[in-house]
């Protein structure tokens, strides 16, 4: 039985101009689920903010945005589906019973977010939590987790390890409406803690991730104390 790979995919990626980037990452995926099984979580990335943006400024309460938010990452994960054609389980799943189901089918598997009040992030390490994944990669917007923003700081210390209380401490103070989630949140990090899913945050790139998949060091490693 192959073994089980959660990756948490930018949302920054569905909504790239350039049609091939999709199809690059759907030929890669299909390569790497000839020696494991790729669960792939897509976010919402720029588009979801969008929508919850316009939906805010109207008073629509922060659960409704949440779920506006859901939606848009499971479109992305539909334009994933249909670049991987019938290699690919053919609906994204919308809670983890489904998701169990869809991964015994040996498919790869592509879904959004389940439920209001959870990021993609933690919805992906609950993902890797249930179907026993051997490692969560998380591919982000950066490549790794750093001591400040390496956007606004050009000496910016980046992480190959990081502890999970550290990055906890890191966190706190991350706001949690709907669209705010970042690297990752509290919630995937207890999810993470209690199943010690071995963790790392890397740049959303395909060379990177097939690194990544083989074992290679890349982003930042969550070390579980």
């Amino acid at each position: 039985m192959r073994k089980r790979i959660v990756i948490k995919l930018s949302g920054s990626l569905f909504g790239m101009d350039d049609e091939k980037i999709l199809k690059d990452y759907a030929t890669f995926f299909v390569r790497v689920s000839k020696i494991y099984q790729p669960i792939i979580i897509a976010g919402g990335g720029k588009i979801a903010r969008h929508y919850i943006s316009h939906a805010r400024s109207s008073g629509a309460d922060e659960s409704t945005l949440d779920e506006l938010g859901i939606e848009v990452s499971r479109l992305n994960a539909k334009l994933l589906i249909y670049a991987i054609q019938d290699k690919a389980y053919p609906h994204p799943p919308t809670n983890l019973k489904e998701v169990t189901h869809a991964a015994d089918s040996g498919l790869i598997v592509i879904t959004g977010g389940l439920h209001p009040g959870q990021s993609t992030n933690a919805t992906a390490a609950l993902i890797a939590e249930k179907v026993r994944a051997s490692v969560f990669l998380n591919a982000t917007d950066v490549d790794g987790v750093y001591d400040s923003d390496p956007n606004k700081n050009k000496n910016a210390k980046k992480f190959k390890q990081i502890e999970l209380k550290k990055l906890r401490n890191m966190l706190v103070h991350q706001e949690s409406i709907a669209g705010g989630y970042d690297l990752m949140d509290i919630v995937a990090l207890k999810v993470i803690e209690r199943s010690k899913i071995k963790t790392r945050i890397i740049k959303a790139d395909i060379k990177t991730l097939e690194k990544a998949i083989k074992g290679s060091p890349e982003g930042t490693e969550i070390i579980l104390t």
